[in-house]
């Protein structure tokens, strides 16, 4: 929850001052400052409970899902906070970080600053949507965490979900994790939710490059994890 307020604190810092003001009103009008307080708070009570309390971070469970992969990729858009997890529990196998952050398409203060406070791991490889620099067919396993969301252009997402199954071996897995526009969302982060897709868009993007969902779980309501095969 505290890199999530790092990497959006003027978000945070502009809802705070409004707040303030709105509370200096004379009354009633200063308890217009309730629900906005209120807001806030269960936004980042979600925010604990999605990422602090539940088994995200863990990975484990994922591999739990899928067949143990020699090869994996893991996919980024900006940040990267799961490879060097992956990297322990998986000791032996080859792992291929693939870094499609672009500024000039991901233009949010957000990634910008959750780069700058996590910059890319080591041995990460520059890559594009529609062109991940991988061998045909030479992963067991992709790996795409918080990262699918950000391309905001519609054809960017088709063009990686097709690379996606390009690089997958046949048999091989996609590992998709995001927040998924729902009721439950929508009620946790209000507006913000509408950064996020609801899971038919991922549904249908999988289904156009042909890949198939072979599983699902969520870590609490708010994040959802869709497995498919290719």
């Amino acid at each position: 929850m505290i890199r999530m307020v790092r990497y959006n604190w003027p978000k945070y810092l502009v809802t705070a001052v409004a707040l303030v003001v709105v509370a200096a009103l004379p009354w009633p009008w200063r308890l217009l400052a309730v629900p906005g307080a209120a807001g806030v708070a269960v936004s980042l009570a979600a925010t604990w409970w999605a990422y602090d309390r539940s088994r995200l971070y863990d990975w484990r469970w994922a591999l739990d899902l899928l067949p143990p992969p020699r090869r994996y990729a893991v996919v980024s858009t900006g940040l990267d906070e799961i490879s060097g997890t992956l990297r322990r529990l998986l000791p032996a196998a080859e792992a291929t970080l693939l870094d499609c952050y672009d500024p000039r398409v991901m233009t949010e203060g957000s990634v910008r600053r959750a780069r700058k406070l996590t910059p890319p791991p080591r041995g990460s490889v520059p890559a594009e949507p529609g062109r991940l620099p991988a061998a045909t067919g030479g992963q067991d396993a992709v790996f795409l965490a918080f990262a699918a969301h950000e391309l905001r252009v519609p054809a960017q997402r088709r063009a990686l979900f097709a690379e996606v199954a390009r690089v997958l071996r046949p048999g091989g897995h996609l590992v998709l994790v995001e927040h998924c526009r729902d009721p439950v969302t929508v009620a946790a982060y209000g507006p913000g939710a509408w950064h996020f897709y609801p899971r038919r868009e991922w549904l249908r993007q999988a289904g156009a490059a042909r890949l198939t969902l072979a599983a699902e779980t969520t870590m609490t309501p708010l994040i959802r994890a869709l497995v498919f095969r290719r």
